[in-house]
């Protein structure tokens, strides 16, 4: 999906509609009657060749009160935050409405982007409304009939140029991972980041661990609305700063919490977000609360992170007000080790967002874990330490199948992966390729990283390995004595 569509405007012009016939189902409830939807919905639209996220929004309407409407206006307004591209839709046989001048200039201060669309604008009842449209300041109007599908080529031919632009922009800011190693010795340099290629930093975490508090103390300005209510922020917020001299765009995420306490739409699309900014970035800030460390969604989201490659630092936050710092901290390295050993020997720091405390920790063990994500090994001393590990730990030989390890090169880096070159790669079992991983960590110093081990078969030196034997009638037919020529 290379952008996000949000579709607004007042209740019953048509919104639901067109969504639906953009995801290509009745995903929307549609009726004549105003206000049939009333939270945000998300699907993957199709137009053409294009495939990109579109919102159903609530109908906005001029309240600003706690009362439902002003809740959905609300709603409505995050909606226009984070999305892409907002297309405004008005009533064509209904003309411009105040109501309808009023979301215009909201719209205009709010809205990275806007498309306005004149909608059950067939036939000529609809032509005073498209041009009373122009009075809206926005550009000329798409001619749009969402219940019968006609003018859904001038919104592609709209869209396709901002399409491209986001695309080329989601490429300019992505990380590089999984980068593919051609040449046989590695450069042993580690990219250094810059102005135009920044180290990417997601911070993420529970809901009120302090997440928006530390970055304002990393960037040295109150940036970010902070406060002791949880779940302030609402989506993934990046920030480009320089710290201690290093290039980096900082992301501050939405809390997150179990799947089974996430009520409203607007947090789940405000941990969608999170995730995304996951995907983003090259190390993962796993923010901790010291009161309550290693709860089971701190335990998913550091999994995740692992998962998804990135590299992970784990941050204590709120250690100021921690008594028994040493006690504390064993006990915190114990259930890291414990509860996490995927990610074993990842740093694991101890900070305090309020008073700026351990932050030159942080940003050391930050940099540290970038460059352990971009290690690189020689394939030669990959392959003598392969064989110091199998003469210490000979690989099993499942149903009598002896399993031999050929040898072994780096195939990736961010994060590090490695192929071994082996006989019978389906027979490996798991608890082996543990044991080459876990060796790697020690051996090569690579703790806490991501790594990558695949198994890859050979093909046997044998020409007529996997042909079919000859038939009963072909083998008598060579066998009943002499051949004639």
């Amino acid at each position: 999906m290379s952008f996000t569509l949000a579709i607004v405007g007042r209740p019953n012009v048509g919104k639901s509609t067109l969504f639906n016939r953009l995801v290509g189902k009745r995903l929307a409830l549609v009726d004549d009657q105003p206000g049939v939807t009333r939270d945000l919905r998300e699907g993957a639209a199709r137009l053409a060749d294009l495939r990109f996220t579109v919102i159903d929004t609530a109908g906005l309407e001029d309240v600003t009160d706690d009362s439902l409407q002003g809740r959905m206006r609300r709603l409505t307004e995050r909606a226009v935050d984070m999305a892409d591209i907002c297309l405004f839709m008005i009533d064509a046989r209904a003309g411009v409405t105040p109501t309808d001048l009023v979301f215009a200039d909201i719209l205009r201060k709010r809205s990275k982007q806007v498309i306005l669309a004149a909608n059950k604008a067939e036939g000529s009842a609809a032509d005073a409304g498209v041009i009373e449209a122009y009075s809206l300041g926005l550009g000329e109007p798409i001619r749009l009939s969402a219940e019968h599908g006609e003018g859904l080529n001038d919104l592609y031919s709209i869209l396709m140029p901002l399409a491209d632009a986001f695309e080329e922009r989601a490429e300019e800011e992505a990380p590089d991972v999984d980068v593919d190693l051609t040449d046989e010795e590695p450069d042993e340099t580690v990219p250094v980041p810059t102005d135009a290629k920044p180290l990417q930093v997601a911070v993420v975490g529970r809901p009120n661990a302090g997440k928006s508090t530390l970055i304002n103390q990393i960037i040295g300005e109150d940036r970010l609305l902070t406060g002791p209510e949880a779940g302030i922020t609402r989506d993934a917020i990046s920030l480009r700063t320089e710290w201690q001299g290093v290039p980096m765009r900082i992301f501050d995420t939405a809390g997150m919490r179990k799947k089974a306490k996430i009520q409203e739409k607007l947090e789940k699309l405000s941990v969608s977000d999170g995730l995304r900014a996951v995907k983003f970035a090259e190390v993962v800030v796993v923010l901790l609360d010291a009161a309550i460390p290693f709860e089971q969604q701190d335990l998913r989201i550091a999994d995740l992170a692992e998962r998804e490659g990135r590299a992970v630092v784990i941050a204590i936050n709120k250690w100021d007000v921690e008594e028994d710092r040493q006690g504390k901290l064993k006990e915190l390295k114990e259930s890291f080790e414990r509860l996490l050993p995927q990610l074993r020997g990842a740093p694991l720091v101890t900070v305090s967002a309020k008073t700026g405390r351990g932050l030159d920790r942080l940003h050391a063990a930050i940099m540290s874990a970038y460059d352990v994500w971009n290690r690189r090994i020689s394939t030669a001393g990959l392959n003598r330490w392969l064989s110091g590990m199998m003469e210490a730990h000979p690989p099993p030989a499942p149903q009598g199948k002896r399993i031999k390890l050929r040898y072994m090169t780096q195939a990736k880096t961010r994060p590090p992966g490695f192929v071994v070159m082996c006989s019978h790669p389906d027979k490996v079992p798991d608890s082996y390729s543990r044991y080459l991983v876990n060796g790697l960590r020690v051996d090569f110093d690579m703790p806490g990283t991501p790594i990558r081990l695949w198994m890859r078969g050979q093909n046997d030196a044998n020409p007529y390995k996997g042909r079919k034997k000859p038939g009963p009638s072909k083998l008598r037919k060579h066998t009943g004595g002499p051949r004639k020529d």
